[in-house]
């Protein structure tokens, strides 16, 4: 996770949590540390701040809102392109230092939280790459806030890319437990069988998804799109099959253009599966009516999209 960019907007909102409860820490040194730290924060010159914030520590041990703040700092100053120079690496070391601090000892529950999530991003791919690490401390995140999906995507995530794929699943499936009403469970559900070549689980998540908004237009266009992809790049897929799930594509998008008729990217789907519907139908006339149709189609999408760019530029 780069330089001041996940959930910025949280973590501004802590720095205010972080300075509300600074009146009450002793020493004016740590005060105006802490203070002068958190200006450099947002000010994103992180090298300053990070020491700012450890004469703030120095100062008072329990300013526990520092240490979270001091883990990023040195996590924004760590390069992933320069990963293996000693001392670029140590920039990660304090940050998970840090961070550990201040999930362990931070009573806040907002910045205890940011805390472990980016201790579980340090431990991604992209920086130790050392997931059974960053297991446990996503499995602390779901005890902290159970109703939370979030915390069972990133677990299911973890999963899936060690190739646990069965926990993976279990873990998914528990985050439709914790949020049944969140269209978010259905739609992470569908990209785990999506991935795994199951595209029955996945058009099932689909719909479940559009079960919870029926009223949302998008539910509907993307239920179509995933039928359009199977039917034109799965050659092994038989003739019947193929027709089937056209036909099932256009239902899903004709529901999205009921609840939206200008909805520009549903009629370019509409008009692709029209396309191949033609190209699997056997009576002339019948294919020439649903190329005709397709043209229409794709010509009223052109029309909207012009139309879009002309309200744009004025």
């Amino acid at each position: 996770m780069r330089k001041f960019s996940m959930a910025a907007g949280i973590l501004v909102a802590s720095l205010g949590v972080a300075l509300a409860g600074c009146s009450q820490v002793g020493g004016l040194k740590a005060k105006m540390a802490f203070k002068d730290a958190n200006a450099l924060y947002q000010q994103q010159d992180y090298r300053k701040a990070a020491e700012k914030y450890e004469e703030a520590l120095q100062a008072d041990p329990d300013l526990t809102a520092a240490y979270f703040f001091l883990g990023n700092s040195y996590d924004n100053l760590y390069k992933p392109a320069r990963k293996g120079e000693q001392a670029n690496d140590v920039l990660l070391t304090k940050a998970i230092d840090n961070y550990k601090k201040a999930a362990e000892r931070e009573q806040d529950p907002k910045i205890k939280k940011l805390a472990l999530e980016y201790l579980v991003a340090a431990y991604g791919p992209d920086k130790l790459n050392d997931p059974t690490q960053a297991e446990p401390m996503v499995q602390r995140m779901i005890e902290l806030d159970p109703k939370d999906p979030a915390n069972y995507f990133a677990l299911a995530k973890i999963y899936e890319d060690t190739g646990n794929y069965e926990e993976a699943e279990a873990t998914l499936v528990k985050a439709r437990e914790a949020k049944p009403n969140d269209p978010a469970v259905y739609m992470q559900l569908a990209g785990y069988y999506n991935r795994q070549g199951e595209f029955d689980k996945t058009i099932e998540a689909l719909e479940a998804r559009a079960q919870q908004e029926p009223n949302n237009p998008e539910a509907y266009y993307t239920i179509a799109t995933y039928y359009w992809d199977k039917a034109y790049r799965d050659f092994r897929l038989p003739e019947p099959d193929k027709k089937k799930y056209v036909e099932q594509g256009v239902a899903a998008v004709d529901k999205a253009i009921s609840l939206k008729n200008d909805y520009m990217e549903a009629l370019v789907y509409k008009n692709l599966l029209l396309r191949l519907q033609a190209n699997l139908e056997k009576n002339p006339a019948r294919q020439q009516a649903l190329l005709k149709e397709a043209d229409q189609l794709r010509d009223r999408a052109q029309e909207l999209r012009k139309q879009k760019a002309a309200g744009a530029s004025e």
